[in-house]
């Protein structure tokens, strides 16, 4: 197999030589808000997760694609950061349900990416400077640091508008029925979601009235990409509903919430994104190892009649919030893994308890 060599350009000027991988970029460049995540196995869900939209996502385990793509695995129909980094993409997929290689699946589906890179190195420069726009490719390294310094990155973006589908959509055939914002959902959830309950997923600027008048036993809010203060037609239709009917949040879903309650969000320096999160439950103390995938965080003593319920013990964000009298609860790190552990997937039965309370 024959190497095209690539590079890696922020848009502080640091560069990271490589080998293209994947299809070949426009114009032989690919930019993006340039963030590291650390889990060791789930590759294909992460590229699939909406929640990436607009970033190059840098995979901190050495070994990339080592047991290959299934369909059944997608988080949404088609990739949706904007390119990978690798240190080793492996060239042979080892596991009984590999449809393809991980290179053919990027090549398939029109992602960049570029392996070869010292991503212990791009890693450590992330955690200094935070999450960085850059660019990589084929094109000359002065066009890739243009490319990088011209990309704009995820502040003040409603890319959950961009993500979110355009016409609702029915899943699932169970005795409840709730209705599911998409802001960038996953497939993972909804499969929580329909265990018991017909969902209705709407679009993410679908209004409050509208939700109501088809009288859903609970309202989810999803994950999804972009900065939160930018959805602010999502925080008016969450007023909307908010006393109404129960409302259960995650990620995305969890910051629009804290911002309907008059709260306010903060974009973190690298943001949180990996398997291996600790968590503490407030209630009993109890610690749980959880899937997270966010920028942006709810600020600490913004948000007045809202109580804690958990706590991200590497750095104090918060992680969980509940509101008895509105009947609402969220948290910002993802129940339903995908990848990652099952250690919360109990808060899908909270909302069911919730909404069974509440008929």
């Amino acid at each position: 197999m024959s190497v095209v060599e690539a590079a890696l350009v922020l848009r502080d000027g640091e560069v990271f030589e490589g080998e293209a991988i994947g299809a070949q970029p426009v114009g032989g460049a690919t930019s993006g808000e340039v963030v590291f995540h650390t889990a060791m196995s789930g590759y294909q869900e992460i590229i699939t997760d909406p929640s990436y939209t607009g970033q190059i996502v840098t995979f901190t385990y050495p070994h990339i694609g080592n047991y290959g793509v299934t369909a059944s695995d997608n988080e949404s129909p088609a990739p949706a950061c904007r390119g990978v980094i690798v240190r080793d993409l492996a060239r042979r997929a080892s596991s009984w349900r590999s449809e393809r290689g991980l290179d053919q699946f990027l090549k398939n589906t029109g992602l960049s990416g570029i392996a070869g890179i010292d991503t212990r190195r791009l890693t450590r420069h992330l955690r200094d400077a935070g999450a960085i726009p850059g660019a990589f490719g084929t094109a000359a390294q002065a066009a890739l640091l243009a490319a990088a310094q011209a990309e704009s990155g995820t502040d003040n973006q409603d890319l959950a508008g961009v993500v979110s589908t355009k016409e609702p959509y029915l899943v699932g055939s169970g005795a409840k029925h709730i209705v599911a914002y998409d802001f960038g959902i996953k497939r993972t959830i909804l499969r929580h979601l329909t265990t018991d309950a017909t969902v209705m997923v709407v679009p993410a600027n679908t209004p409050a009235e509208a939700v109501l008048d088809r009288a859903p036993d609970g309202v989810f809010l999803s994950n999804g990409p972009g900065d939160p203060a930018a959805v602010s037609y999502a925080v008016e239709n969450i007023q909307g509903l908010l006393g109404n009917v129960p409302i259960f949040g995650i990620c995305l879903g969890h910051q629009l919430l804290a911002r309907a309650l008059g709260g306010s969000t903060h974009k973190l320096a690298f943001g949180h994104h990996g398997g291996n999160h600790p968590v503490r439950r407030l209630r009993d103390n109890a610690v749980e190892i959880t899937s997270q995938n966010h920028n942006y965080a709810v600020t600490e003593g913004s948000i007045a009649g809202a109580e804690v319920t958990h706590v991200n013990l590497n750095d104090g964000v918060i992680e969980g919030l509940r509101i008895e009298s509105e009947r609402a609860f969220s948290v910002q790190y993802h129940p339903e893994a995908g990848p990652g552990p099952h250690d919360a997937s109990y808060l899908f039965a909270d909302f069911d308890a919730l909404m069974e309370r509440s008929k």
